[in-house]
């Protein structure tokens, strides 16, 4: 590690602490991210990026600490050491390989999260998912919530973006008024809300005990845990079978869960069709005719 004067001095006004040594971190296409030794022996990692939305790094501090809250034997998150408007510090998290026992623990970590649940369906202030901008108000319902501001907000910016076209567009749309019909019941979860595999670190643990997934970069909101599963599966986590076998082992699924991944896998989709057009978009809506 070197130090980058810049980063350092940054950090050093944030923190109150010396900064020894800093090292860039690859990974992410959003922010840089930069390791840093402090003079008192804390690793952290310090993400910043340019001119990013008013709020952008404090609301992934809200979720980071509103998921860290969550009692128990819940999934660890990284603590937030400081924020403000043009970046984030959080504690650092030492890599580690990925194995079958490390995914059991996280399957079950990650059920209590969700168990801690959440007052609504939604969230108190909107947040962001990637930059794009992730409406928040909550609906009474999850299949209103879903439709409303999940689907047809990311339908319409996919559309307006060219990365849709207009029959593809017209079945997901047909999908949306059938929604409640589809989607059981259930309480609010406490969600990550953008769980794709690289938003899972695999860190050390204690001595002679295996890795643990660390739930990062949320998009935190309350809302079905089937949705922070279906991304899971989208991008495919490793060990992904021992995941899903330990969560049920704590929170049992409804049944035909593994049906309606597809389903709540819409909305990822349209964000990435979004961002990115290429082939989600019309990934998503074949996904859609699958509930028509």
């Amino acid at each position: 590690m070197t130090r980058a004067p810049r980063v350092a001095q940054r950090a050093e006004r944030l923190l109150g602490a010396a900064v020894v040594a800093t090292a860039e971190v690859a990974g992410g296409d959003t922010c840089r991210a930069t390791k840093l030794r402090l003079s008192d022996g804390t690793t952290a990692l310090m993400k910043t990026a340019p001119r990013v939305p008013d709020g952008f790094f404090e609301a992934e501090a809200t979720g980071l600490r509103w998921l860290g809250s969550a009692p128990g034997d819940a999934a660890p998150v990284p603590d937030v050491l400081a924020v403000d408007e043009e970046c984030l510090v959080v504690r650092w998290v030492e890599p580690a390989r990925p194995s079958p026992e490390a995914a059991t623990a996280f399957g079950r970590a990650l059920a209590h999260t969700h168990l801690a649940g959440a007052e609504t369906f939604g969230a108190e202030r909107d947040g962001f998912i990637g930059r794009l901008p992730l409406p928040q108000r909550t609906a009474p319902t999850w299949a209103e919530f879903y439709a409303v501001r999940r689907v047809l907000p990311y339908l319409k910016l996919a559309r307006d973006r060219g990365a849709l076209e207009d029959h593809q567009a017209a079945r997901i749309e047909s999908l949306v008024g059938r929604l409640p019909g589809l989607l059981p019941e259930e309480p609010p979860a406490r969600l990550h809300g953008d769980l794709w595999n690289g938003n899972v670190v695999w860190g050390a643990g204690s001595p002679g005990e295996p890795a643990q997934g660390w739930l990062v970069d949320p998009a935190a909101y309350g809302g079905h845990r089937e949705v922070d599963l279906a991304m899971l599966a989208l991008f495919g986590l490793p060990h992904l079978p021992q995941v899903l076998e330990a969560y049920e082992s704590v929170h049992p699924l409804a049944e035909g869960w593994q049906d309606r991944l597809a389903l709540h896998q819409l909305f990822p989709l349209l964000v990435h069709a979004c961002l990115f057009g290429g082939g989600y978009g019309p990934r998503a809506a074949d996904l859609a005719a699958r509930y028509l």
